[in-house]
């Protein structure tokens, strides 16, 4: 991938993230909160991050998938072997509870697969970055690209993932904070007999894929619905920092800009492994 458009990428999700942050942190601020197809709710900060993204991505070759755009038929999509895919705010519950734990994401998608991805943490001012071919990162305490800066100068102020002090000794799985369904439980409850000491730690949005990709959780489970869009830039990340996304009970990674845009159940592994303990 040409680093220009990573840099365009990283750039973009630190903008719509000053974006979210103005809504936020205003105190007088009305999250104009409405009701989405399916129940799920959409911000004015979704509605902003959303028009910033749009605006910044439509200057590259590429054309946009994210939720609103899923409308556009599967016809014209099947053109489209280069693509963005976009969630402007991930995690819009966590954002309406004011938890901290959303995130905006970006991800680079060819033939299907996620060669780059982003995904900025607005309130921890947190970045993940990541390309297949130059690996996953990790940047703290940015909001904004001082100027001069390139992606080889972000590369070497920012930390390789999955980062060697986050080994550890009990099995830890990651679980969705708001979708801990009957399904994950059992798999919890399985990985118990087969681990002396399993850990299980909460987290929102696509976090949860992030904490894979730095060695901070062995698996991450996730047997509810989830779109193209919520995973597609923390797979990218998973990808290149050794992981890898497999649908569950298969070898098969998900693949991106199908017919149908709803995931599959998936298993994120840390390192690439046969799917062996989705069985």
């Amino acid at each position: 991938m040409d680093k220009n458009i990573l840099y365009v990428a990283i750039q973009t999700a630190l903008k719509a993230g000053a974006e979210i942050m103005d809504v936020y942190t205003d105190p007088n601020a009305d999250f104009e909160i409405e009701k989405k197809a399916d129940n799920s709710p959409l911000t004015i900060a979704d509605r902003k991050s959303h028009a910033v993204i749009a605006g910044a991505l439509a200057a590259t070759p590429y054309p946009i998938l994210s939720e609103e755009g899923k409308k556009i038929p599967q016809e014209e999509r099947r053109g489209w072997s280069e693509l963005w895919v976009v969630d402007p705010l991930d995690g819009t519950k966590e954002f309406i509870k004011r938890n901290g734990e959303f995130t905006v994401n970006i991800a680079y998608v060819r033939n299907g697969r996620p060669e780059a991805g982003v995904i900025y943490i607005p309130v921890k001012k947190q970045l993940y970055f990541a390309d297949t071919e130059w690996g996953a990162y990790k940047a703290d305490n940015i909001s904004a690209l001082e100027e001069g800066t390139t992606v080889d100068s972000l590369i070497a102020a920012s930390r390789r993932l999955p980062e060697p002090e986050n080994r550890h000794d009990n099995f830890v799985i990651v679980a969705s904070r708001s979708h801990l369904t009957p399904e994950t439980q059992a798999y919890i409850d399985e990985m118990e007999k087969k681990h002396d000491k399993v850990e299980t730690i909460s987290s929102g949005s696509s976090l949860k894929l992030c904490l894979v990709a730095e060695g901070k959780a062995d698996v991450y489970p996730r047997f509810a619905p989830t779109m193209e869009w919520d995973t597609a830039a923390g797979h990218a990340i998973v990808r290149a920092s050794g992981g890898e996304v497999y649908q569950a009970g298969k070898d098969e990674p998900l693949r991106y800009n199908k017919e149908d845009l709803l995931n599959p159940w998936f298993i994120v592994f840390p390192k690439m492994q046969n799917n062996t303990e989705s069985d």
